[in-house]
C-alpha cells in the first residue's frame, strides 16, 4: 500500500537565505499554499535551512514533492517529504 502524502509537506536543506515568501513563491505553481514556514533559530533570529509548505489538497501536495525533491535551489539541493504528524504529549505519565 503507498504511503499517504497529506497536504503538509517538509523541506529540508533550504539555504539559509530562504524567506517566507520565497519558499511560497517556489511551492505555489503545484497548487494552493495555504501555509509556508521556516524554521527559525531562536538565539540568531536566522532560518534553520528548512520548513514546511501546506497545500488544500493532498493531489497538489503530492505534485510539489515529486517535481521539488533532489532539485537543485539556490545552489542547494532540497529534500522534500511528507512533513510528520506529531503525537500529542501525555501529560503527567513519566
Amino acid at each position: 500500500m503507498a504511503q499517504r502524502v497529506g497536504t503538509r509537506l517538509f523541506i529540508s536543506r533550504l539555504s539559509f537565505y530562504t524567506t517566507k515568501d520565497y519558499l511560497r513563491n517556489l511551492f505555489s505553481p503545484f497548487g494552493d499554499v495555504t501555509e509556508a514556514r521556516l524554521v527559525i533559530d531562536q538565539k540568531t533570529q536566522r532560518p534553520k535551512g528548512f520548513g514546511y509548505v501546506s497545500y488544500k489538497t493532498e493531489i497538489e501536495a503530492e505534485k510539489a514533492m515529486k517535481a521539488m525533491n533532489g532539485r537543485i535551489i539556490d545552489g542547494r539541493l532540497i529534500f522534500v517529504e511528507p512533513a510528520k504528524t506529531s503525537r500529542p504529549k501525555k501529560h503527567g505519565a513519566s
